[in-house]
């Protein structure tokens, strides 16, 4: 038995995710898909569109065989935690034998490279990346300072190529990806696929496929017209989904959460601010000298981001206010275990079996249902999943504010069960 694993957000899913999957599976011959997916928070520093239960329905109607969570403190997580929060997850499954991921490069030789010259490199890269941020370059101007310095040592190396390589977003992604497996020397061998048509900022929709970006554009509109533009871009079981639900769980965007980060940033101090991941003094004291009454968060975002503090990083700065996920609780999951619990949100029935032998492996908790977790977690465990209950309970109550509809809450919602064989209901479950 083969098992692949693949990292995402399926925010939404859509064509270019179900050809990764197809495509994955006949390269390494897999026989299981495993998928680490964000849950109601992802890494631009947003909330997803749709809920995680439905992504996580959609994965499983169109390829995945199981889906786990990954804790929020990764998902909204610079590309280096967010990368190394879920190949942790992964690795810690013990029965996953390939990781494979979309990139711009398409050559998996390319990113090994890179991640190579900057995972052995003598001097520290973040040392020397932070040290231009700290001259006034924004972070993708600073890492691109210090690629630079340290291919530039390297007299081996080819300077342009790969300084190429790794100005592409999931280029990016794909080193860290593989610089997580050396980090945590995982037996995990990485592949990578070229991306096909759109590219991952694309905002027009394509005919077949089309970039997330796009799709969720068209999606923010929600009307009945607008939705028409995605039918060739998205698996039907998804258009069907978009068109059934449209202004009763979906769309959901950060200015929805607009109330509750105002009030959050009116009632702490700049040094109380400061605390949150992503979030340095020098932000909070702009955050402090701005009046953000009668703005949105998308105009607070822009109004924040400087020359070398990027949109991105203030967006995640403001969901991590938001989640109270704190720098001083991140560095402690980081120094001991990295993940503590493995939560499963959906699954084939013919799959069942891989979560037996997860378990029987024994590396980390399987986490079924969130009220008996607090008897299979320490401390720390559960901080980290209540971090997670909190961000999914906000969701659910932005959903019933915006569109009346009404979700189950964490303690209550069971884990989406579908299956493929002829004989068994078609529609899924929960338990």
């Amino acid at each position: 038995m083969k098992v692949l694993g693949i990292i995402t957000e399926y925010n939404p899913f859509h064509n270019g995710h179900k050809y990764h999957i197809e495509e994955a599976k006949k390269i390494t011959g897999a026989d299981y898909v495993i998928a680490v997916m964000s849950g109601d928070f992802v890494q631009r520093g947003a909330p997803a569109i749709i809920s995680k239960y439905d992504r996580c329905l959609m994965a499983l109607d169109n390829g995945v065989d199981l889906v786990f969570e990954l804790p929020v403190c990764y998902s909204t997580g610079s590309a280096q935690y967010f990368a190394l929060g879920a190949v942790s997850l992964l690795n810690s499954l013990g029965i996953v034998d390939y990781l494979c991921f979309g990139s711009e490069s398409g050559e998996i030789k390319d990113l090994e490279e890179s991640a190579n010259l900057f995972y052995y490199s003598n001097e520290s890269f973040q040392s020397i990346l932070y040290s231009y941020i700290r001259e006034g370059f924004s972070y993708p101007a600073a890492r691109a300072k210090a690629s630079k310095y340290i291919l530039d040592k390297d007299s081996e190396s080819n300077n342009s190529y790969i300084l190429k390589v790794i100005s592409e977003p999931n280029n990016i992604l794909g080193i860290e990806y593989i610089k997580a497996l050396k980090q945590i020397d995982s037996s995990i061998a990485p592949f990578t696929i070229k991306r096909h048509v759109a590219n991952y900022h694309d905002e027009e929709p394509g005919s077949l496929i089309s970039s997330a970006t796009a799709i969720r554009k068209i999606l923010e509109g929600a009307s009945e017209i607008d939705l028409s533009f995605t039918k060739d871009s998205v698996p039907k079981s998804v258009h069907d989904y978009f068109t059934d639900n449209s202004l009763i769980t979906y769309p959901i965007t950060i200015e929805d959460f607009s109330p509750i980060i105002k009030y959050k940033l009116l009632s702490e101090s700049s040094r109380e601010l400061s605390a949150y991941l992503d979030l340095s003094s020098d932000i909070a004291d702009r955050i402090k000298n701005i009046d953000i009454q009668g703005i949105g968060i998308r105009e607070l975002s822009q109004i924040i981001k400087t020359k070398n503090i990027t949109l991105t990083r203030v967006n995640r700065a403001l969901i991590h206010v938001l989640l109270n996920i704190r720098k001083e609780n991140f560095q402690e999951y980081l120094e001991k275990d990295i993940v503590y619990y493995l939560r499963v949100l959906g699954m084939k029935k013919e799959a069942s079996h891989l979560i037996r032998k997860i378990k029987s492996i024994g590396r980390l908790p399987v986490i079924t249902k969130v009220s008996r977790a607090n008897k299979q977690l320490d401390n720390l465990g559960m901080q980290m999943l209540n971090q997670d209950i909190l961000a999914t309970h906000l969701y659910n109550q932005v959903i019933y504010d915006k569109w009346g509809t009404n979700i189950a809450n964490e303690y209550k919602h069971g884990i989406i069960i579908t299956s493929t064989l002829p004989s068994d209901p078609t529609a899924p479950q929960t338990i």
